[in-house]
Parts: structure tokens; C-alpha cells; sequence
């Protein structure tokens, strides 16, 4: 028979499905197709044989073979020889296969089949697809490396994987280049693709001096739809058991957190008795330590909700132990705002406090009220007596907006406060602070905006303890403020006819203000209330933006601030006309000059920068700039100075370089260059392949030194041994 091509319906079936014992239940026809060198059909049995170049079509895949007998009773194809299925996003290739077009369940021979969800390679003597995402192998072969001859691979004298879940494998091995390097009588490895409950990667990792062997297994529970947690066992050898648990859930709509905490029973004993103070301890054993972390939203009706960002822990000295590894320097993440996204604070040794916050909030469109609650752990003092604490502080606010549909402006800050400590002055506090402004236009490059403010504070205060030398305060001050701005603008728009870049705008913007605040007694003020500082000043300032106008290979425009530069300086009035006869302080109005730097030429390159210069003394107050550059391979480096005046000096640098396609260095290095030491050194090699990768970096810093190895298989994790304090160093 001629090749030839017969397009028809067939009513398929639901197939009840036992160990491939199938069973005909009518449905709803399926579109089949088949094409065939030569094509025979018997209605006696409802069969089609069909040999050469054989496809059959059906709706998420086809079949292709050289010889294949369709049952129409059953749905089902037997095919031989060059065999190649695909069924969705899944490929099956060998030798004999059984398949069943309904429920897309069967057998092959001598097969390999590859999973696209977890880019799985699978090769057996038999591999039978049980349900829609599951598959056992006989004689079995799994990795995730692409090729003939793959890297690495576990093979088994069977293997069952269920995508979205795990795999299971039975007296095998895990073989590099096909050499056998490790015997696995029994092992369960992930093939998922969304979340599932199981164990999560082990984490590994040895300090002599603080921790010992430190091994964490964490397993992860997939609770419903609207949460699951994270449990973390962790086995200090130096200190004992850490249970700690993470959940994370969603309520309703409009409701949802994480909550995390953790115990340990500290069985170490540590003895300080040098350095400061306040870091003096002398433990014996069977300390309590714990920690726990609130964050969670609830929103009532749009603008109106409930926020908590709550975080404890048992003792100043925690962050100070558990700094090479703990929850919440694992999760932190810089300004991510989004549900789940992350600690809000990094957990290192530098901490110097924590405060907690619970916070109601009502928005209005131009009208904002606040209520916190908020509660403020000090780890630089022994106690936490004399640490002010806010229970409650409720601000009403209100945006700038036209006074009454006339040309003037009003806006409104406005709070109370009550404020406590165990130690020292606490009692209440209450502001309000009208402001009324005017904006008015001269032409198209002048604007001024006369502002002015009425200011009035009332208080009342005690002190913590009757006997102590120290008078309860209560009064009030009333002030007023006086701000005049003014400014322009100047622009020009270049044609500078680039491939990307076609017109550039320029403008530079002047200002000046003036502002006055007239002296007001204040001696009898508590010390939780901040002091308002008579003022009678002109700062003025010029800024300088570049816009692009940039062009992509479509010709739509888009518009991009690659610079902006911001000049500024205060002269003092008040210290202008200071008598300076007499005095050991000659007169000196001009302020700090303050510059703040944006330059983002490329997606490759940006530079950002702050300076504060003293031009009275000749000196730099303060410096932090961060320069980042990277290019199209991937090499990048990141080189920041951050300077304060008889503070602080550190530079810190980060590369990363591509020497070949799989082999990248690294480099970090900080620098205290104030106190004259490195703070950090690390070297780093990360080696990586299509299905694999390895890192090794040694770091040295002033109390330690370490080495790590991080081993992945891309698809199932990573293991890894961390190492710390070399012997006898």
C-alpha cells in the first residue's frame, strides 16, 4: 500500500488503571492520527496494523515507530522497533513499548526517557509509567547531565521517581564517568518541581572554638495549600541540641506571616573576664537560649491594617555565638517587601539591638494615623533598664494638600506618645505642627514657596526613682517656623544620535532656603523628648540630572536617569553675627558641604556615593561609595569605602571572574583600616558543569580561619563540609 494518511474519531475511554490491567469505559471521542508506509484495519477485532515510518498523533503527543498495532477497543499501542513517544514534555525512547493513548500510562524496553519539569534523564530495561508522574525503572540509570556519557549518575537495580516528589533507588551506586565511587543499598533523592514535604539538603560544618561539629538536617512540611514549616534539627557537639521551627501560613485573603523560634539547652561553659564590660560572662552549663521572630500582616479593608515585626532573643551574646550560622542571617533579605520575603535584619555579631514593633495603620487619601507599640533590646548595655521604650506612640498625619480649594497648601504632623523605662525619666508627650505653605510660579524657570509652621509641645514626666535627685518635669513650648524656598531650572536636550542613545536631557536645578526658628527656654524638657534647635540658616544647593533617551531594536523608547548630582551647604545667620570679641572660637557660618552622586551609564556599571566635606577644618567628615562593574560574560566586582571621621574606615572588594566556561574565582576582602587589620579574606573557586558544580573557598579573619567545599548535583541539591579553625593556628 502507498503511504498514506487516514484521519478519523475514536470513542476513547477513562481506563481504570491496575498494574496496566486496563478497562474500557466510553467517553468522550479523542482526535487520533495516523500515518503509515502501509495501513490494514480488521472490524473484527477493531485493530489497526500499521509498519514503515509509523506516527500515531494524539492530543499532548505522538508516537513513532516502525511497527505499531492500535486496539481501538482499548486505546492501547504496541509498538516495535526505533521507538520514540512524547507525551507532554516528556520524552521516551527503545526498543518494544506498550502504551496506552487514553491515560498515557505503559511500558518500554530498553528504554531512556527524559523529564523536561526536572530536565531528568532516565535509562532501564524496562521502564513502566505508572500514572501521569510516576515511573519505575528496572536495571535503572537517573541524572540530570545531558549527553551519552553523563558526568555523574545513580544507578539501581530499581528506581522509581514520582515527579513533583522523590525518587527511590534500590542496591545501587553512584558512579562518576562510569566508575562506581559509592555503594547506596537505599536511596531517596528529590525530582521536585513545587513544594513537597521531605527532608531538605543537610548542612555540615566544624568551628573549634565556639560550636564544635555542626550538623543541621532540616525537613520541610508542605501543611495545606495556605502554610507550611520548616523544622531545624541541629546538633552542636560543643553545645548541644537545637530544635527550632519556622511557620509560614496565610489566612484568608487578606492575612498572612511567618513565625519562627528556636531552644537550646547550652551545655558550654564560657568564662570572659577581659574586653568590655558589658560582654563579661562567666557560664556554666545548661544555659537557656532561645530566639523567636514574628513578622505578620492583616488587612482589615484596604488601607486600614495590622503589621508585627516582633524578634527576641534570650541574651545579648547570642548573635555573638551562633555568627557563623543561624536562621536569621540565612534568611535575610536588604528591602524586600514582599509576603515571605525574607528577615528584616541581618543576624551577625555586630548587632548592637533589636527592636520589635507592632503597628496599626489607617490610610486615608490624604490622610495617614499610626498607632505603635515598640520595644528595644540593647546588647551595648548590661541592662536594659534605661532603654526607652514606646507604649504607645500614635502620629496623625496629614499629606500636603490645597487649605479650603485656595492656592494655599496645609499639611499636619501631629503625636502622642507614652514612654517608659525602668531606670531614668518616662511619662507622656504631646505634638502637633500645622504647616501652611504657598506655592508661586514666576514664569517658566522660577518658583518660591513661602512656608510657615505653628509648633506646640506639651509634657509631663516623673523619674523612675522618688529618692534620686532628679525632678519630675512637666511644661510646654510653643514655637513657630519660617521657610522660604526658591528655585529654577535650566535645560537643554542634546542629539546625540546613537544606536541606543539618541537625545540626552540636561538640567540643573539651583535652590535656596531659608529657615528660621526662634529660641525657645527648653532647659525643663525630659530626656525622651528631642530639643528644637533655634535655626536661622540658608542652604542652598544645585542639582544636576542626565535623562536618556534610549532606543531598542523595535523602536520603542524608553527613558532612563543615568545621573544625578547634588551639591548643598548650610550658612549659619546666627553664627554670622556672633560677637566674636573675646572669644577662643573664631566666627565660622559655613556648614559641612554635603554631595550625593547616582551614575548608572550602563547596565554594566554604576557608581553611587555620598560625601560631607568640613570646609572650617579642611577635612572629610564622611565618605560611602559603591562602585559596581560587570559585563556580558558575568565577571563582576564590587569595590565600597566607607569612611567616618575618627570612627570608622573600611573598604571592602568582591570579585568574581570567569578564567574559563566552567571555571570561576572569587575574592573578597575587608578592611579596617582604622584599626589597621583585615577583617576578611577569602579565596574561592567555583567549578561547574551542565549537571554539577563544586566551590571551595578558604577564608581567614582575625578569630578564625576556615574552609568550605559545597558539592552539588543540579536537580538534587548540595552537600557540603565546612571547616573552621585549622590546628594548632
Amino acid at each position: 500500500m502507498r503511504k498514506g494518511s487516514i484521519l478519523f474519531f475514536m470513542s476513547l475511554s477513562l481506563l481504570l488503571c491496575g498494574n496496566f490491567s486496563f478497562a474500557y469505559v466510553p467517553d468522550v471521542p479523542k482526535r487520533v492520527d495516523i500515518e503509515a508506509d502501509n495501513l490494514s484495519y480488521d472490524s473484527n477485532s477493531k485493530t489497526y496494523q500499521a509498519s514503515g515510518n509509523v506516527t500515531i498523533s494524539f492530543e499532548g503527543g505522538f508516537i513513532r515507530a516502525d511497527d505499531v498495532i492500535l486496539d481501538r477497543l482499548k486505546d492501547e499501542a504496541t509498538a516495535e522497533g526505533h521507538v520514540f513517544i512524547k507525551s507532554g514534555g516528556d520524552i521516551l525512547e527503545g526498543e518494544r513499548a506498550r502504551f496506552s493513548i487514553a491515560n498515557e500510562t505503559g511500558v518500554i524496553s530498553d528504554g531512556k526517557m527524559f523529564l523536561d519539569k526536572n530536565h531528568l534523564y532516565l535509562r532501564g530495561g524496562t521502564i513502566e509509567k505508572r500514572a501521569d508522574a510516576t515511573y519505575f525503572l528496572k536495571e535503572g540509570q537517573a541524572t540530570t547531565c545531558d549527553g551519552e556519557d553523563p558526568d555523574w549518575m545513580f544507578t539501581g537495580s530499581e528506581v522509581e521517581v514520582t515527579i513533583d516528589g522523590y525518587g527511590t533507588l534500590k542496591q545501587g551506586a553512584f558512579q562518576v564517568k562510569g566508575i562506581p565511587v559509592l555503594y547506596l543499598p537505599y536511596l531517596i533523592f528529590p525530582a521536585k518541581t513545587t513544594r513537597q514535604t521531605g527532608l531538605l539538603p543537610p548542612r555540615i560544618a566544624y568551628s573549634s572554638d565556639k560550636l564544635g561539629w555542626d550538623l543541621g538536617i532540616p525537613f520541610y512540611w508542605a501543611v495545606s495549600e495556605n502554610a507550611d514549616a520548616t523544622f531545624y534539627q541541629r546538633y552542636m557537639d560543643k553545645r548541644g541540641f537545637q530544635e527550632g521551627a519556622e511557620v509560614r501560613y496565610i489566612v484568608g485573603e487578606d492575612s498572612h506571616g511567618t513565625l519562627y523560634a528556636d531552644y537550646l539547652n547550652d551545655s558550654m561553659e564560657v568564662s570572659e573576664a577581659e574586653g568590655d564590660a558589658v560582654l563579661q560572662r562567666d557560664w556554666k552549663e545548661d544555659n537557656k537560649r532561645w530566639s523567636y521572630y514574628l513578622d505578620h500582616e492583616t488587612t482589615f479593608s484596604p488601607g486600614f491594617y495590622l503589621k508585627t515585626d516582633i524578634k527576641r532573643v534570650s541574651d545579648r551574646w547570642y548573635f555573638r555565638d551562633f555568627d557563623s550560622y543561624n536562621y536569621y542571617t540565612a534568611h535575610y533579605r536588604e528591602d524586600d517587601t514582599r509576603a515571605f520575603g525574607g528577615v528584616s535584619f541581618d543576624g551577625d555579631k555586630s548587632l548592637t539591638s533589636l527592636t520589635s514593633t507592632a503597628r496599626l495603620v489607617k490610610d486615608w487619601s490624604l490622610f495617614n494615623a499610626t498607632a505603635l507599640v515598640e520595644y528595644t533590646d540593647n546588647f551595648q548595655s548590661y541592662s536594659n533598664d534605661e532603654t526607652l521604650q514606646k507604649y504607645p506612640e500614635v502620629t496623625f498625619t496629614g499629606l500636603k494638600q490645597p487649605l479650603y480649594n485656595s492656592p494655599v497648601d496645609f499639611e499636619l504632623a501631629s503625636s502622642y506618645g507614652h514612654y517608659y523605662r525602668t531606670t531614668g525619666y518616662r511619662g507622656d508627650a504631646f505634638d502637633v505642627y500645622p504647616v501652611f505653605s504657598w506655592p508661586l510660579s514666576f514664569g517658566d524657570y522660577l518658583e518660591c514657596t513661602p512656608t510657615l509652621g505653628f509648633r506646640e509641645t506639651t509634657w509631663k514626666s516623673s523619674y523612675s526613682d522618688s529618692a534620686a535627685d532628679n525632678e519630675d518635669k512637666d511644661g510646654s513650648r510653643e514655637l513657630y517656623t519660617v521657610e522660604t524656598t526658591l528655585s529654577g531650572e535650566a535645560h537643554r536636550v542634546f542629539d546625540v544620535g546613537g544606536k541606543v542613545v539618541d537625545k540626552i536631557w540636561h538640567g540643573i536645578r539651583p535652590e535656596v532656603t531659608y529657615s528660621y526658628i526662634p529660641y525657645v527656654y527648653q532647659d525643663d524638657r525630659p530626656d525622651f523628648l528631642s530639643e528644637v534647635v533655634e535655626t536661622n540658616t540658608v542652604t542652598y544647593s544645585l542639582i544636576n540630572t542626565m535623562i536618556a533617551r534610549m532606543k531598542d531594536e523595535d523602536g520603542g523608547v524608553a527613558y532612563r536617569e543615568f545621573f544625578r548630582l547634588k551639591l548643598s551647604q548650610v550658612y549659619n545667620i546666627k553664627e554670622a553675627r556672633r560677637d566674636a570679641d573675646g572669644s577662643l572660637q573664631p566666627k565660622r557660618p559655613f556648614g559641612t558641604v554635603t554631595s550625593e552622586l547616582d551614575f548608572t551609564p550602563s547596565r554594566y556599571l554604576s557608581l553611587d556615593a555620598d560625601a560631607r566635606f568640613n570646609v572650617n577644618s579642611g577635612e572629610w567628615e564622611g565618605i560611602n561609595s559603591t562602585l559596581d562593574i560587570s559585563d556580558q560574560r558575568g565577571d563582576s566586582m564590587t569595590a565600597e569605602y566607607r569612611y567616618t571621621q575618627s570612627s570608622v574606615e573600611e573598604i571592602n572588594l568582591s570579585f568574581r571572574g570567569k578564567a574559563t566556561d566552567t571555571l570561576d574565582l572569587m575574592y573578597v576582602l575587608r578592611k579596617d583600616e582604622l584599626g589597621g587589620k583585615t577583617l576578611e579574606t577569602t579565596y574561592a573557586l567555583d567549578y561547574h558543569k551542565q549537571c554539577w558544580s563544586v566551590e571551595l573557598s578558604y577564608t581567614d579573619s582575625p578569630d578564625d580561619r576556615s574552609f568550605m567545599m559545597i558539592f552539588s548535583l543540579y536537580g538534587l541539591g548540595k552537600v557540603g563540609r565546612v571547616g573552621g579553625r585549622m590546628p594548632g593556628q
